[in-house]
């Protein structure tokens, strides 16, 4: 079964490379696997597992801004019911933090205890283990720490005087630039030059970041909540000075990360603590914790500048993104990305910055770069065609490109044009008035809006391993890591099929560093880089089965390695795409923005199971709802915290904020991939909160540059003073 372009279901066979087994799983609606687990509670996560022996830490973070340590007073905490440890900067064990790490670079957020120092308000300074979490907890608020403060600065800005150039990204040359700005800007016939500004954003994910860490005969285990356990043991074993065979790392469910779920201070801690006490430790960072130790979404300052001809082709792009980064720490956040992939001009212009401060290391979150970064674009794109007088739809359509402007080279496939096109049929674009403030239903002012996406499709070298066992059924061995997306049903169809059987016969283990090197959950690459895998690994059992040999009781394993057909990839743009359509109301009166509908059309490679894959993109569509009118998180500069670092303070979409969503697809399948996936975690994100945008600009005739689209935002433009 594949998917028609009209996103529904169809038995027709679907394109690119195939397997020689016909498709029967891949492409059909199929409940999770582990569904009944999860609704029945007998899912167990990570801060839910028993432990013999368990104590528990709460980790106690500083107070101040920036500054030093002064005493840690651990006597009164100490003598306190049913504590056992009190570990400072005094008395941890030293760890070895200069290392090349996942990322690229060491990252100081999990040097903890190791030094005096104080960079930013919320940074762990002591972690109080107790025999229960309450007794934890407790001695954790009453332990006195004294600090020397020194000056800080919070503040960002787009104009801040200490902005900077990063060294490189892990996203390609902080400066990409082609052609002369100057020359293209002048020779246009319409110009854009303005500035666009997001906010500073949390993960928060559903389950809390939880580890627990104990020595078992000689090895360290971790049982945790993360987005890849080898990721974890790979940084743990380098802190701690360990072979990464003396580390095992289980997640075998995982309630959310979004980029938050990597090596973080908590897991840290509790192996301090475990190699201290000698018994297993369980550290969980409380919802206020996460807001300082679980990394964010840097806010951003870009400048866009468009020029194009009388029919609004671009002449000059040039895209310039500043972020936010902690003192000690460089994390780009890649906003220009989208300019890179989405429209060429002849001259052709992207920049990122940095501007350090003393908040904590920004990390990657659902969409890093193009989530912010589409926003701006977008918007300016729909500037563009406001100026131009050219429908948004068709101005977008008139600057597509069959090659990525900032590599020069070409797509492996692009259908972003499609999605325009259905996306507009779908919505019904035809009947909107393109003049703004002009359609009104009592007091709302109605709007609608565009926004284009795009995400890239990798994939990472992955190890799996299959055993035919001798009843009929198999196990698929891959160190996967299901955050919610459905991967582990999505493996178990790409097997199945791969095997030849159903999928009933099919059980997938994952979660276990055990189980050999695997991609991470980031970046939309999972399911691809697992599936490739697994596929490799079915077909090659299959084949040997083929052969009529007796499974004997042990069963027949075999195993697959994707690292050298993932080298020997052409050297293509692979990316995902889609279009993104709002309509919204405004209330002039009090300027609150409701978004009534919303739809998004997605050429994202072969969808392996339409069910999850929707529930994905409209998670991600919900998200950047949520982007475009709720969260914001604000901090005070006089003490460098956050106002209201929970989810009282910091607003996220509810069910009443998201009527309708609606997501689709159209054919897109991958050639060069075994299974044709592209990747969808990140995609439904990217393009929504410009949608959203544009669709308040068409209501009210006010454009909206900065994000949250707040109601003395919408005011303060003077909402309704063009309408009717």
């Amino acid at each position: 079964m594949t998917t028609t372009p009209t996103g529904t279901e169809s038995a027709t066979a679907p394109t690119g490379t195939e397997s020689a087994t016909a498709r029967r799983a891949v492409g059909t609606a199929h409940t999770r696997v582990e569904g009944y687990e999860k609704v029945t509670g007998t899912a167990r996560y990570a801060g839910e597992i028993p432990f013999a022996d368990l104590a528990h830490g709460t980790l106690v973070l500083s107070t101040v801004a920036h500054g030093r340590i002064v005493s840690v007073d651990e006597a009164g905490a100490l003598r306190m019911p049913g504590v056992l440890a009190v570990l400072h900067h005094g008395n941890a064990p030293r760890i070895e933090t200069d290392y090349v790490g996942f990322l690229g670079a060491p990252d100081p957020t999990t040097a903890v205890f190791q030094h005096d120092r104080v960079p930013t308000k919320g940074w762990p300074v002591a972690l109080v283990v107790a025999e229960t979490p309450e007794q934890a907890a407790e001695a954790a608020a009453s332990l006195e720490v004294t600090y020397r403060e020194e000056p800080h600065d919070t503040a960002f800005r787009p104009e801040h005087p200490d902005a900077y150039l990063p060294g490189s990204t892990i996203v390609g040359p902080p400066v990409s630039e082609r052609g002369d700005q100057s020359a293209a800007l002048a020779a246009s016939a319409f110009v854009v030059d303005e500035l666009y500004e997001t906010a500073e954003m949390h993960h928060s994910a559903m389950e809390p970041h939880a580890a627990t860490a104990r020595w078992d005969g000689g090895r360290l285990e971790i049982v945790d909540s993360n987005q890849g356990t080898v990721w974890v043991a790979s940084e743990l074993a380098k802190l701690f000075s360990l072979d990464l065979s003396a580390i095992r790392v289980r997640s075998e469910h995982v309630g959310g990360g979004f980029g938050s779920k990597g090596c973080r201070a908590h897991q840290v801690a509790a192996v301090m603590a475990t190699t201290q006490l000698q018994r297993p430790v369980r550290v969980v960072m409380t919802r206020r914790q996460t807001f300082s130790l679980a990394g964010h979404r840097a806010p951003t300052a870009q400048r866009v500048r468009l020029g194009a001809d009388a029919e609004g082709r671009l002449l000059a792009l040039d895209h310039e993104s500043l972020n936010q980064t902690a003192a000690g720490y460089e994390w780009v956040e890649p906003a220009a990305l989208p300019a890179r992939t989405m429209y060429d001009a002849q001259a052709h212009r992207t920049a990122h910055r940095l501007v350090r401060l003393n908040v904590p290391s920004p990390t990657a979150m659902r969409a890093p770069g193009e989530a912010p970064g589409s926003f701006a674009l977008e918007s300016a794109m729909d500037e563009l065609a406001e100026r131009c007088g050219v429908d948004p739809v068709e101005l977008r359509v008139r600057n597509d490109t069959q090659v990525a402007p900032g590599s020069g080279k070409p797509f492996t496939a692009r259908r972003l044009v499609g999605c325009l096109r259905e996306g507009a049929r779908r919505f019904g674009w035809e009947q909107r008035t393109p003049r703004p403030g002009a359609t009104r239903e009592g007091r709302w002012l109605i709007g609608t809006g565009v926004a284009c996406a795009s995400f890239s499709a990798g994939a990472m070298p992955t190890t799996a391993a299959i055993t035919a066992h001798a009843d009929g059924t198999y196990t698929v061995h891959v160190n996967a890591s299901d955050i919610g997306t459905g991967a582990r049903t999505a493996l178990t169809l790409v097997a199945a099929d791969e095997l030849g059987t159903d999928t009933e016969h099919v059980r997938v283990r994952l979660g276990d560093s055990d189980l050999g090197p695997a991609g991470i959950a980031g970046g939309s690459t999972g399911t691809r880089s697992w599936a490739w895998a697994v596929g490799l690994a079915a077909r090659d059992l299959r084949e040997r089965l083929a052969l009529g040999a007796d499974i004997p009781p042990q069963g027949v394993t075999v195993r697959s390695d994707t690292t050298e057909a993932i080298k020997a990839l052409g050297h293509r743009e692979r990316h995902s795409f889609g279009a993104q359509f709002a309509e919204v109301a405004v209330d002039p009166d009090t300027g609150e923005v409701r978004v009534r509908r919303m739809l998004g059309v997605f050429a994202a490679g072969q969808i392996v199971n339409p069910l999850t894959a929707r529930n994905q993109l409209v998670g991600g569509m919900t998200w950047g709802i949520s982007m475009a009118l709720h969260e914001e998180a604000v901090r005070d500069t006089r003490t460098g915290g956050h106002y209201s670092p929970d989810l009282a303070g910091y607003h996220v979409a509810a069910n009443a904020d998201v009527p309708r969503v609606e997501a689709h697809w159209i054919d897109d399948p991958d050639p060069e991939d075994p299974v044709g996936i592209k990747g969808i975690g990140e995609i439904g994100t990217v393009g929504a909160a410009a949608a959203v945008a544009n669709a308040v600009w068409h209501a009210t005739g006010v454009r909206q540059r900065a994000l949250p689209v707040r109601p003395d935002r919408v005011l303060a433009g003077g909402a309704g003073s063009t309408g009717a």
